[in-house]
């Protein structure tokens, strides 16, 4: 998406603040914001069509929707004690305040004018440990959030939506049952409808395998982390097959300890795609840690790579 006036960082926080508004409130900045030019049919289009039409952060705290009550709920979310007597110019200045220190904290970590090992030295990586921990937590909440959205799936209290991704998202998804088929998408919305649809739609359901050889983490010199978890896919009670996924996460700069997908590779091999007489393995990532950051060099990962995986 091309900005007219905020930075991709700025975008990232702004979307977050806006997601406190309620759907009718964003239709109405979406309108006052565009001149009624554009028309959203769902909160992620209005959300996109307010980012893109600011011309600066001032300008879109300052709208009458971006009330006083929701600046003040998102200055404590990030626990940032402020008197509620506050005016709203008052909580305007400490959200600002806020970002800029999130702004330069990540720009000065991510090296945005200078490489990290430029202005750093040696990038010091998190301990491997650590690494696969934040892997397997990941694994836990994607897969249990995504399941939940299956008509008979246990509900999660979270929500699936495109905040979990990057706006600019990659996906490539390989499945061989009869014939093998590739598909790709780009977009936070659409790699999250896609991946919406395997469940709500196709009724599948992911038993990832989290054990030693069914997960595998690795942090790239780039800062992206990168997850591959092996796994079952089923639909009732019925084992169709095998699922290999990789996925690329950054952190997001204005929320710690907060990563978003930048990546996402999924293929998916079924039982009827097997040679008769061959049974299907125990899924398992084959990859070493070595093996899997040469898979993402800086460059998301290609149609056929995403092939060999």
């Amino acid at each position: 998406m091309t900005s007219l006036g905020l930075s991709e960082r700025e975008q990232a926080a702004c979307r977050e603040l806006l997601e406190f508004l309620g759907t009718n409130d964003l239709m109405a900045l979406t309108d006052t914001v565009t001149n009624r030019l554009v028309h959203p049919e769902n909160r992620q289009e209005a959300i996109h069509a307010i980012l893109a039409y600011s011309q600066n952060v001032e300008e879109l705290l300052k709208r009458r929707k971006v009330c006083r009550e929701i600046l003040f709920k998102y200055l404590a979310l990030h626990g940032i004690p402020v008197p509620p007597s506050s005016e709203k110019n008052q909580l305007i200045e400490h959200v600002k305040q806020y970002w800029s220190r999130q702004f330069t904290r990540c720009g000065s970590e991510s090296g945005e004018k200078k490489t990290y090992s430029e202005s750093h030295g040696e990038r010091k990586k998190p301990p491997q440990n650590d690494i696969h921990h934040l892997g397997e937590e990941f694994c836990q909440w994607f897969f249990e959030l995504l399941n939940s959205q299956h008509p008979l799936g246990v509900k999660s209290e979270g929500r699936w939506g495109p905040e979990h991704f990057w706006e600019d998202a990659k996906m490539k998804f390989c499945y061989n049952t009869l014939e093998k088929n590739t598909e790709e998408y780009v977009g936070a919305e659409i790699v999250s409808l896609r991946l919406l649809s395997l469940v709500k739609e196709e009724y599948l359901l992911f038993n990832p395998n989290l054990r030693a050889n069914g997960l595998k983490c690795v942090m790239s010199p780039h800062g992206l982390l990168l997850i591959a978890v092996a796994g079952t896919v089923h639909r009732e009670n019925t084992c169709l097959g095998i699922f290999e996924q990789i996925f690329g996460l950054i952190s997001c700069p204005v929320r710690d300890n907060t990563w978003k997908i930048k990546v996402v590779s999924l293929k998916i091999v079924g039982q009827n795609a097997l040679d008769p007489g061959i049974q299907m393995e125990k899924p398992s990532i084959k990859y070493d840690s070595n093996q899997l950051q040469q898979l993402y060099d800086g460059k998301e990962l290609t149609v056929s790579e995403c092939q060999k995986f």
